[in-house]
């Protein structure tokens, strides 16, 4: 009886809830509307950064900075060209200092992260490293945030249906409290196989159209499948949310002659004029943007 609760009242918002995605022409749940995700990421991205900056831990190797700085400047000048709207966006990288941790996110509003670990662990090239970024890029560009989000808030009903009809708050207290919660959940769930091929579809083409070589989408992943071998010395959360079967590789194989023109083509690569912040300005941007936000 429980399951069929909480199920029914999944599947009522799901079908109230789906809309046609512009980028990839698929429906997706949407209980949460990007403008939403991107003001809870915002805030979430500070929640998360602000216990790290306060431990030295962010943008602390200059070396490893304005290398990931330069890839993602050129990545996200694609982006921008491929939804033009997100000129608007506050764009933002911040390299986490945790050579344990093989890593990289990105969320709504183009918040995004990758950490040290992920660098080095790897020995990861630009190429490589540009295919992981965008691969990130693109679950913003797709609304993917805004997706996972409205996941976790379809769940959080459901437990608060199941514990009304349960008259006590063992149920409720599971639930997530608002949308911000959710943005920060939406990094621990993995996407679904369709949001990942689009990720890596999407984002295989930005980079090539960056200048990247899209032959280190494969090799990426090779490299990816022989770290957290279970040694203890490193997490491998990346792997986490986004498995790497070899049809996944050999998919990735497939979409390199296609990526090959974009590449080779010698026209000027754009950048885009990423600002450097630290994270007073971070949080001070994000109590702007939530003045007379809901929460």
């Amino acid at each position: 009886m429980k399951t069929i609760i909480i199920a029914l009242t999944v599947a009522t918002l799901t079908l109230a809830g789906c809309k046609t995605n512009e980028v990839t022409g698929r429906k997706q749940l949407m209980l949460v509307s990007e403008s939403t995700a991107i003001t809870e990421s915002k805030a979430a991205y500070v929640a998360m950064l602000q216990p790290l900056a306060k431990e030295g831990k962010i943008d602390t190797d200059a070396a490893a900075v304005a290398r990931v700085r330069e890839i993602t400047s050129r990545l996200i000048a694609q982006a921008i060209k491929y939804r033009p709207e997100t000129k608007d966006w506050e764009w933002s990288i911040k390299v986490i200092d945790d050579p344990k941790t093989v890593n990289a996110w990105a969320m709504a509003g183009g918040k995004m992260a990758i950490y040290t670990g992920l660098i080095q662990q790897l020995k990861a090239t630009d190429d490589e490293l540009a295919q992981v970024m965008a691969h990130e890029i693109t679950h913003a560009l797709a609304k993917h945030t805004a997706e996972r989000m409205s996941r976790a808030l379809a769940t959080q009903a459901g437990l608060g249906a199941l514990a009304v009809t349960q008259q006590n708050t063992q149920y409720g207290n599971l639930a997530l409290t608002g949308a911000q919660a959710a943005a920060v959940v939406a990094l621990e769930l993995p996407n679904s196989r369709t949001a990942e091929s689009e990720a890596d579809r999407i984002g295989i083409e930005l980079a090539a159209k960056a200048g990247y070589d899209p032959h280190a989408a494969v090799t990426l992943w090779q490299k990816m499948a022989t770290v957290g071998g279970g040694d203890g010395k490193s997490r491998t959360d990346f792997l986490s949310t986004h498995p790497a079967p070899v049809k996944r590789m050999e998919t990735l194989a497939e979409l390199v002659p296609q990526m090959m023109p974009y590449y080779q083509d010698k026209s000027p690569r754009p950048t885009y004029p990423l600002q450097a912040s630290n994270m007073r300005e971070v949080i001070h941007s994000v109590l702007a943007s939530h003045v007379g936000a809901p929460w």
